[in-house]
């Protein structure tokens, strides 16, 4: 993405902008949920230290969340199964992959800090809608009789 408020991304942030965490892996939090809140405040700090607020609407967020997702299938449009599951061992493509996955999660989790959504909570509750809209096979429902 071109724009300048691409905290994550090509311009305004990049390497060593406001989704780098100094490595890959590990890092210095605790948990990943503890982490994850440490990203998130850092990513606001980084817009509000910009003056970048205006333009972090709901609406600008999910186009931009929209247009990095569009970014990361744009590796993958013409590349066959086999071709998409070794991107990862091309150190440039990984590298391209990876700045694209951190511009996609570095817009939700702005996304979701401006309209006060918790991501993992509203992860956990969806997979849990899931388990029960997606039984495993074989296995009785909730809602069934044994005799059904």
């Amino acid at each position: 993405m071109s724009d300048v408020r691409d905290v994550g991304g090509e311009n305004a942030g990049g390497a060593g902008g406001a989704g780098d965490t100094g490595g890959t892996g590990g890092g210095t939090g605790g948990g990943s949920e503890e982490r994850l809140g440490q990203l998130q405040r850092r990513l606001a700090e980084f817009a509000a230290a910009r003056g970048w607020g205006p333009y972090h609407t709901p609406k600008n967020l999910a186009v931009a969340l929209s247009v990095e997702a569009s970014e990361l299938v744009e590796i993958f449009q013409w590349l066959t199964p086999e071709q998409s599951a070794k991107v990862m061992e091309e150190p440039e493509s990984a590298h391209r992959v990876a700045d694209e996955v951190a511009d996609v999660l570095a817009y939700l989790l702005q996304f979701c800090e401006v309209l006060g959504v918790d991501a993992l909570d509203a992860l956990a509750a969806k997979i849990e809608r899931n388990e029960l809209r997606f039984p495993v096979p074989g296995t009785p429902t909730p809602n069934c009789h044994s005799s059904e």
